[in-house]
């Protein structure tokens, strides 16, 4: 036998030697084993991961609803502001034609008071002209007592009239 043929003869009993005490030693139902806790803790963590995506969904899908109730409860609001404002508003257009009304009205009561006033005024003064034209006529014709009897008369006469 030549060196080659013997180290390959020694090299195959180490072989079925190191393969005998790994069998020995349960060295592959150690791999299954450590293989099929290791298959096991994935398979578990994938349920886990399953089980979590399932509780992300719902918690979506209940955010989901919950922006839906507010994007409608913020459309009420808006509808109900849009409400109070043309509320207001219609308000405060009545309050002005009233407020222009009571205006208008009082405006007119001041104009045909002053109309009265500046008749009474004219009134007076035509009264004062004829009174004083009239005097003047009669201080002309008749002596001075004469016409200051009829003066005071004339005068009485006019203010018996005019109240």
């Amino acid at each position: 036998m030549d060196a080659t043929s013997l180290a390959t003869l020694w090299a195959t009993i180490a072989l079925i030697i190191f393969l005998g005490a790994v069998i020995y030693l349960k060295v592959p139902g150690m791999l299954a084993k450590s293989l099929d806790a290791r298959a096991a803790k994935i398979a578990s963590e994938l349920e886990e991961a399953r089980r979590l995506r399932e509780e992300a969904q719902q918690l979506l899908g209940q955010y989901q609803q919950k922006r839906k109730e507010a994007e409608k409860e913020a459309a009420d609001i808006v509808a109900a502001a849009k409400r109070e404002a043309e509320l207001l508003a219609s308000e405060a257009h009545k309050k002005t034609e009233d407020y222009v009304a009571r205006r208008t009205a009082l405006a007119e009561q001041k104009i045909s008071q002053a109309e009265r006033e500046a008749i009474g005024e004219v009134r007076a003064s035509a009264v004062d002209i004829a009174v004083e034209a009239a005097r003047a006529l009669l201080a002309a014709k008749v002596d001075a007592k004469a016409g200051a009897d009829l003066f005071k008369s004339a005068l009485q006469d006019m203010k018996a009239k005019l109240n």
